[in-house]
């Protein structure tokens, strides 16, 4: 059986690959998808697992006829930020006075999944192997062949790893990713509020522990609170009523009594660093090419910042994808944004768990909230 010939094989559909693939195929390169198993469609309840979609990357979702396909009821505005310290320290960050429309929108990852998922079926451009999965790689000459569990055989200049976090096609591919844990667990789970939100996110820092409020349309909010993995485990053994007066104290009951409406999950914090994310005829993006701290919500955002880079390189590189020096633009392009985020995220969780820095990071804080043009540049430099 003669193989099937592209130019990019995208491994792993999730937000990431879904969107690199659709990407890449309006560039009019030939490209497949292979991905384990369909999206689901999105059921009526809220989606335990939430993301905050920053400006730049809502462009980049429009310009793929994704956004359009959301259902605006469900997408929710921030128009600012309180951050609160462990003692005494403030920050509040304000869509308005830095100039801007807002700071995020939040969306369910299940509904922006099967937004994009849509977008590339109608779209027409990007092959499709799903439910798929892989059996072989083999890299020839210039050529990458992907031997499929069906038997299948794909053939390409380029393979695109978007496989996640424990990425496969990293390990084939012989890019070190060295993995360091935070020892702490994400918690996520969604509430109804007594009080309005208007459209305020919330963030405490308090024994090492980073909680966030995010809001979700009408008097609901979505709830990521990191912290040590035995209390992580405690939140997730309680009930429904009690994890609600939990998270209502932790909060210092800012939108009032809760209502738990999604069972709490629970998943592992940590730090991923890859030196590079490209080798011949392989490139990485999203979870496969790094790993950040959630206390951001920046993880998904340099996600589609490497679909949208990989793009427009590869739109420079149609005839040779696959050629280092093509990839090796990527991953300078990459390398910035993501070493800034790393850095900046892995430094405020060691500066929040150490007691003996109470006083810098609390004054520190406050002296920033009373600057209000750095702000508002740190605002439009977060947004970009």
């Amino acid at each position: 059986m003669n193989p099937e010939r592209f130019q990019v094989v995208v491994v792993g559909a999730g937000l990431v690959g879904a969107a690199t693939a659709l990407a890449l195929g309006r560039q009019g390169l030939r490209v497949a998808l292979v991905e384990r198993q369909v999206p689901p469609l999105p059921a009526a309840a809220w989606d335990t697992r939430i993301y905050a979609i920053s400006p730049a990357s809502r462009r980049f979702l429009e310009r793929l006829g994704a956004w359009s396909r959301l259902d605006a009821a469900r997408v929710q505005p921030v128009f600012r930020m309180d951050v609160a310290g462990d003692t005494e320290g403030a920050l509040r960050l304000d869509a308005y006075t830095a100039g801007v429309p807002h700071l995020a929108s939040i969306i369910e990852s299940g509904r922006l999944q099967h937004a994009l998922w849509q977008a590339i079926v109608d779209d027409g451009s990007v092959t499709l192997h799903c439910p798929a999965t892989i059996a072989t790689l083999a890299r020839e000459d210039d050529r990458t062949r992907l031997t499929l569990g069906d038997g299948t055989t794909l053939e390409t200049e380029l393979v695109v790893g978007a496989d996640g976090a424990a990425s496969r096609i990293r390990d084939w591919a012989g890019l070190a990713a060295v993995t360091t844990p935070y020892g702490q667990s994400g918690v996520v789970a969604n509430f109804a509020c007594a009080q309005p939100h208007r459209g305020t996110a919330f963030q405490w820092f308090f024994d090492g522990d980073i909680l966030a409020w995010l809001p979700l349309p009408g008097n609901r909010m979505s709830m990521v609170w990191s912290t040590c993995t035995s209390q992580a485990d405690e939140l997730l053994a309680l009930t429904s009523v009690a994890l609600a007066e939990r998270v209502r104290m932790a909060g210092h009951d800012r939108l009032g009594a809760l209502e738990t409406l999604t069972p709490a999950a629970a998943f592992p914090l940590r730090l991923i660093r890859v030196e590079t994310p490209v080798a011949p005829g392989v490139a990485l993006v999203g979870d496969a090419a790094h790993g950040v701290h959630p206390l951001a919500g920046q993880g998904v955002n340099l996600g589609f910042g490497d679909a949208e880079a990989l793009a427009e390189v590869l739109a420079q590189h149609r005839r040779m994808p696959g050629d280092l020096r093509a990839l090796q633009v990527y991953a300078r392009r990459r390398a910035g944004p993501v070493a800034r985020m790393q850095a900046m995220t892995h430094g405020l969780h060691h500066l929040f768990a150490e007691p003996r820095a109470a006083w810098l990071r609390n004054a520190g804080m406050t002296l920033l909230d009373r600057m209000p043009p750095l702000k508002a540049a740190l605002v439009r430099e977060a947004i970009s």
